[in-house]
């Protein structure tokens, strides 16, 4: 290794720690700080954010980074060493355009905001969180000029959780599943056949909840020695280094579908982020490479495993030990059919997977729409509920289950949402994948031997972290570049026999 490289990656290393040290902070806030710190949080949180652009967009990294690559000119562009640089050159170059006082104002506000959604939502008032939230777009809009773009003020925003993607790729995208998913969820609507939920809905203690949730995470994976569960207003996954990966969840004490489907959701997150190879810990290539390909983990484990009809005989024995209240004198297939009940919902996290992606192309459009202008901070809970009315048929009952719901927007991440979608629909490749490859795969599920699949997504998307870009990384992994047939294939197969369509 050269002089100029290892300087460079210690470079890389510092800033690592430094965003570690960010991420703690962010993972406190949201499960241990008092409401009373928000406004020191965000000074700790703009302080840190000021060290780590300063250090970030030096004229040392430049300058090292423009002498590497000219050392590396000649050498395998597939190799550890030239993605690095590559990677680097990518980042550095989205972070030079962005003024160091707007980089500290967006995490300052970032903290302060946050803390103004979890009122507002507990309160049901979203005139006071309107001038936050007002704010944060009028901040992101200025981030998104400063990064600079052709088509679309939203491409840069996306391009930072999905590189690559634009806001046109994204429209055909969901102009492609729109009028299917639509037509199936009519479809279902119209069926005779109806789902009897009752045995997720009753008494389940949240301490019993903690217990359960914990030991299925543990069993498809997730390493407790590098990692831990807590609870939190809204779940989420976070990573300090590949051997420090924190899942939340939330709980509620009447419906246990909430808790176990979150769980299982941060737990795919986590299971990538500890896959990640030692290697490349401290380098640009550390952790997965977008939140497309972090969400087709999440999903796959929630939805394509958690709502089979194999993962329900074998957590069922289980359910009926921690719960027999509720699943004594019952069969595996009633739970499986209650978790796959289509239903349109108010709630995103809890939206079937039918009409999930519907929740998703409503808010890619409003968060749009605000950032073109075309649409007021101030109007959106009415924009939202016509949304909401026009593709789901519903109206949220109040704000609280409507606009304040998410906490992405408050946090600044604007431009996140699409890559659930994106995730949505990896998850079917990665399952037409994964059947070819591991043909007793039903039957591995039944027994709780989750280990070939893990290993699978080891081999096929967590060994390669960020080396690849998601364009790059998908027909790997997969065989061929993201397409919507299989999921739509999969959500067709699989509701067409449960509805008797």
């Amino acid at each position: 290794m050269s002089e100029a490289f290892s300087q460079l990656n210690e470079q890389f290393a510092a800033i690592s720690r430094l965003s570690q040290a960010a991420a703690l902070l962010g993972w406190d806030q949201q499960t241990q700080m008092p409401s009373g710190a928000a406004s020191a949080r965000g000074e700790q949180m703009a302080a840190l954010q000021q060290v780590i652009h300063e250090k970030s967009t030096s004229e040392e990294i430049g300058e090292l980074l423009m002498e590497c690559e000219e050392e590396f000119a000649n050498e395998d562009p597939d190799s550890a060493d030239v993605r690095i640089l590559r990677t680097a050159r990518r980042n550095y170059d989205r972070s030079v355009k962005l003024p160091i006082s707007l980089v500290v104002e967006l995490a300052r506000h970032g903290a302060v905001s946050h803390e103004a959604w979890v009122h507002s939502r507990e309160d049901n008032d979203f005139q006071s969180f309107a001038p936050y939230l007002e704010k944060m777009f009028d901040l992101t809009r200025r981030k998104a000029e400063c990064l600079g773009y052709i088509s679309h003020i939203y491409d840069p925003l996306l391009d930072e959780y999905e590189p690559g993607m634009t806001h046109a790729e994204t429209s055909a995208i969901f102009t492609e599943i729109k009028s299917d998913l639509v037509e199936l969820a009519h479809s279902i609507a119209n069926s005779t056949m109806k789902m009897d939920t009752s045995c997720i809905h009753g008494i389940f203690p949240v301490s019993v909840q903690q217990d359960l949730t914990l030991k299925t995470a543990q069993a498809i994976g997730f390493d407790t020695t590098r990692g831990r569960q807590d609870a939190a207003t809204h779940p989420f996954c976070t990573s300090f280094s590949r051997d420090d990966v924190r899942i939340t969840t939330r709980f509620d004490a009447d419906f246990l579908a909430m808790a176990l489907y979150a769980t299982l959701h941060e737990a795919g997150h986590a299971l990538y982020e500890q896959g990640s190879p030692p290697e490349f810990e401290e380098t640009p290539l550390a952790g997965g490479i977008s939140l497309g390909i972090h969400e087709s983990q999440s999903r796959f484990w929630e939805n394509i495993i958690g709502r089979s009809r194999s993962f329900a005989r074998w957590i069922f024995p289980q359910l009926q030990q921690y719960f027999p209240a509720s699943f004594s004198g019952r069969v595996s297939e009633e739970f499986y059919r209650a978790v796959n009940q289509v239903q349109p919902s108010t709630i995103r996290v809890e939206a079937d997977e039918v009409t999930y992606n519907l929740h998703i192309l409503l808010r890619f459009e409003l968060e749009c729409a605000l950032l073109e202008g075309s649409l007021k901070v101030r109007d959106l809970p009415e924009a939202w509920n016509q949304k909401m009315q026009d593709y789901l048929g519903i109206s949220p009952p109040n704000d609280s289950q409507g606009c304040l719901q998410d906490i992405h927007w408050a946090e600044g991440l604007i431009g996140y949402f699409p890559t659930y979608s994106i995730g949505n629909l990896l998850s079917g490749q990665i399952r037409q994948a994964m059947l070819i490859d591991l043909p007793g795969m039903e039957d591995m599920i039944e027994k709780g031997d989750f280990s070939p699949l893990l290993e699978w997504l080891r081999k096929h998307i967590h060994c390669y972290a960020g080396k690849y870009l998601p364009g790059e990384l998908i027909p790997l992994a997969t065989g061929s570049p993201l397409s919507s047939k299989p999921y739509m294939n999969y959500l067709r197969e699989k509701y067409t026999e449960l509805y008797q369509l």
